[in-house]
């Protein structure tokens, strides 16, 4: 009796394991962090935070941050699942919504919650109502399925208990002790299986993203481990034009701006796009006055988006757009057109900018209450500069769009384009090079910066936030948490803990003047701090 006893232990013990050593692997079912998605919804610039869903049927937790300035009202939120289910009963609710709620917007910045039924795994579309318009923003919903590896660390260990108790069997019933061995020997057999299987899955490779690595209206689904095959290039896409719609609003009036973005393959609308850096779209609109707009625009249907403006001067706005495809990469797309805006005032007369946005060489400046300092020592052509913008004298800064900073250059320009009160728009609808970086802490192993339709590229990267020119060691510590590890969530703008150093890194490749604005969140404000730099042409070269 008391050697089966020590069986019965040892069986426990073994599924204790199981449980313990096994539960490693359990993170490859559940990889994958919250989904942040700006939006420009009317008057009103949004975050959306789509909370992973942990289990089906299971709710689908949204929050919708607010800026300072944001105007209160209610927002009718909803589910709606798309794409193709393998199940028929699950396939008739496509294209309905499931599950709706109203979420009140305060005057006070801020986050505001809501909860969703989610039923299956799959795509899905979460529509915002505000009234007069309607946003679609795609996401997957991935299975809750047990990883290859997890299945074999579970059936080692169970495989292993039953068998022990076969070897307690026979050792008690057969006359010849040799008989033992065989089920023993399953036993050592089985628990190999497991501890090798619980050793190896940390290390084993996720499996194909939906929506970014496989199709994810068809394949992985509803079991993430379905699609095995290589995916290098199973969903490679052309690049894709970018169309802007007629704008007849006047200077300071209300208007809706169209955009189609088309496959350039097939001229079919592209709605492969994915969210890339917060968005599913960052629009960019650099005004006559130099002023510039930073926006997000809905999607209201399969390739089509709008954003809506008040553009306050008459005059050429040059646009651009960025975003990324299911397989096709990151684009930067430059209008060929752009926009002119008439002027509605009666009088007439030139645009004007106000006195805090007229663009200065480095150094300190105040924007919306907050003293900006930027550092970019004898910037040269060819040769990598180190810009440092100190927004606030206090590590409080907000990541905005997944970053603690971003920064807008364009030119090169000759001098009079540059600082010309009226015809900067028109000056940047030709400018060679337009180019996006960003200012980011922790994981410094991909490229930050995006050239945007320009001439050449740039070799551009993130700086880490620590010790730069100067000695000054202030930012070190706090930028920690900011890149998601280990398949956690990135810190969101609930968050005020970064900065007040945001540095860049970037290698001009012309001399002559450039306009750079540096963006970065202070207190619920998105802050946006135009500069002018000059390049002087690179050592040796010819003057």
């Amino acid at each position: 009796m008391s050697r089966a006893a020590r069986v019965a232990a040892a069986v426990l013990c073994v599924l204790g394991l199981s449980v313990t050593v096994g539960s490693p692997a359990r993170a490859d079912s559940t990889a994958g962090g919250d989904l942040q998605v700006a939006q420009t919804l009317g008057d009103r610039d949004l975050t959306f935070i789509l909370r992973r869903v942990t289990g089906l049927p299971g709710p689908l937790h949204v929050d919708v941050l607010t800026h300072r300035g944001t105007a209160a009202g209610t927002l009718r939120l909803g589910t709606v699942p798309t794409g193709a289910s393998a199940d028929r009963a699950e396939g008739s609710s496509v294209g309905t919504t499931t599950s709706s709620v109203s979420v009140k917007l305060g005057s006070t910045p801020g986050s505001y919650s809501a909860a969703l039924d989610i039923e299956r795994a799959g795509p899905w579309e979460l529509v915002v109502d505000d009234g007069p318009r309607t946003a679609r923003i795609p996401f997957t919903v991935p299975g809750q399925a047990t990883s290859p590896p997890e299945l074999a660390v579970f059936g080692g260990f169970v495989t292993a208990g039953v068998l022990m108790l076969v070897t307690l069997f026979v050792a008690v019933r057969a006359r010849r002790g040799g008989w033992v061995l065989l089920p023993a020997g399953g036993v050592v057999a089985a628990l190999a299986v497991a501890v090798t299987a619980a050793l190896l899955s940390t290390s084993l490779p996720l499996p194909p993203e939906p929506g970014g690595q496989v199709d994810a209206t068809k394949d992985n689904v509803t079991d993430p481990y379905s699609v095995v095959r290589p995916v290098t290039n199973d969903y490679s896409r052309p690049p894709a034009s970018l169309e802007l719609g007629s704008y007849r609003a006047k200077a300071a009036e209300r208007g809706t701006l169209r955009l189609s973005v088309n496959d350039g393959s097939t001229g079919l609308p592209a709605d492969d796009l994915l969210v890339h850096d917060g968005a599913l779209m960052h629009l960019l609109v650099i005004g006559p006055t130099g002023e510039l707009w930073h926006l997000h625009p809905v999607r209201t249907a399969p390739g089509t988006y709008e954003v809506q403006l008040r553009l306050p001067a008459a005059g050429h706005y040059a646009v651009s757009a960025e975003f990324a495809r299911r397989g096709g990469g990151i684009q930067q797309v430059r209008s060929a057109t752009g926009l002119t805006v008439a002027d509605g005032s009666a009088r007439g007369g030139p645009p004007t900018l106000p006195a805090e946005l007229a663009p200065q060489g480095p150094g300190t400046r105040t924007i919306g209450g907050v003293p900006v300092r930027l550092s970019a020592p004898a910037p040269r052509a060819g040769e990598a500069t180190t810009l440092i913008a100190r927004v606030g004298d206090t590590p409080t800064l907000q990541p905005w769009l997944g970053m603690v900073g971003h920064m807008i250059v364009v030119g090169p320009l000759d001098r009079a384009d540059a600082t010309s009160p009226t015809g900067m728009g028109q000056a940047a609808q030709g400018a060679p090079v337009w180019a996006h970086a960003h200012s980011m802490g922790g994981d410094m192993s991909s490229d930050s910066t995006h050239d945007m339709g320009g001439a050449s590229a740039h070799d551009m990267a993130a700086m880490q936030h620590g010790r730069h020119p100067g000695g000054d060691e202030g930012g070190m510590g706090s930028m920690s948490g900011l890149m998601p590890l280990n398949g956690d969530s990135p810190a969101d703008e609930t968050v005020a803990a970064y900065g007040p150093d945001a540095s860049f890194v970037y290698t001009f490749s012309r001399p002559g003047y450039y306009r750079v604005w540096i963006q970065a969140e202070s207190d619920s404000a998105i802050l946006t701090v135009p500069y002018l730099l000059h390049v002087a042409p690179a050592a040796g070269a010819a003057k």
